[in-house]
């Protein structure tokens, strides 16, 4: 075969990724570190893989084209409070990995965290390449979370943030906020960001003053937790669920739909999925909503 018609094959970032064994930044830290070997050789970065070659990464080895990828897989996990989202804690501390189900090729990759004060929807999945695009603050997915605040919250305060804040990481808002009820000192809102930075939504309420008691993630883009998932369990994502977060993850031809199956007011998932003592418990209904701007 000639150089000119040698294939291109793929990239061996995206090939693992997309065989479930790690996301794009982890597996290029261990190609810049020398845990990779292609054809034992120390892999590079960017390096292509094409049918026939053998990767070894510690003890694994895998051979291209002969059934390594993973069947792409996408879970729902109902986080309770208290667990971490890592493989393991050193501390000895519960882990979200030991209650999903054991997979016999790949692992589970988690799109995105949760504090472990936080609960809620957590999605995972084998699909290194899709988790990376659900992740990516370019693809701008909505992320929803019930909040359960102590303390007065005044209008100017919600004006602030849909208006945007300054946090140390660069400026911030909620694309929507929706009160939800509450008795006493305890009010509940519902509220969209469209990036996953750490404690983000925590750190927008405490900048102007607010106490979140309760922060629990009820929507992934059109993913929804409902009520019928009981914490600390998962069930496999349905197929018109999957359609819909490939969809946003532009993993589709219908790419240009994303807008439309992605963007939901803030509270809508809740009217879907009314708490119930056996439910995931997201705080009271929608009562009103005030849109960023």
């Amino acid at each position: 075969m000639s150089e000119n018609t040698k294939p291109q094959g793929e990239r061996l970032q995206k090939y693992l990724a997309n065989a479930g064994l790690g996301s794009r930044r982890e597996i290029e830290r261990w190609i810049q570190e020398g845990k990779i070997q292609i054809n034992n050789r120390a892999a590079e970065l960017g390096e292509r893989v094409v049918p026939g070659d053998s990767i070894r990464i510690g003890r694994r080895v895998i051979r291209v084209g002969e059934g390594s990828a993973t069947e792409r897989r996408v879970i729902i996990y109902n986080k309770p409070e208290g667990e971490l989202v890592t493989r393991s804690d050193p501390e000895g501390r519960p882990t979200v990995f030991a209650k999903l189900p054991k997979l016999k090729q790949g692992r589970w990759i988690a799109v995105g965290r949760l504090d472990i004060n936080s609960a809620g929807l957590l999605l995972f999945t084998t699909d290194g390449e899709l988790a990376n695009r659900l992740m990516h603050p370019s693809q701008q997915i909505e992320r929803e979370y019930a909040v359960r605040l102590l303390g007065q919250i005044t209008p100017e305060m919600l004006e602030q943030l849909a208006s945007g804040i300054e946090l140390e990481d660069g400026p911030a808002r909620f694309e929507d906020i929706v009160e939800t009820g509450g008795t006493g000192a305890n009010r509940w809102f519902h509220v969209v960001i469209m990036e996953g930075r750490k404690r983000e939504v925590r750190r927008l309420w405490e900048a102007v003053g607010a106490r979140v008691s309760r922060l629990i993630r009820v929507r992934y883009g059109p993913v929804n937790l409902g009520n019928r998932l009981f914490s600390g369990h998962w069930r496999e994502l349905e197929a018109d669920e999957m359609k819909e977060l490939l969809v946003v993850a532009g993993l589709t031809p219908e790419r240009a739909a994303r807008k439309r199956v992605g963007k939901r007011s803030a509270g809508q998932a809740a009217s879907k999925a009314a708490p119930s003592r056996s439910g995931s418990g997201q705080g009271p209904q929608r009562k009103g909503s005030r849109r960023a701007k």
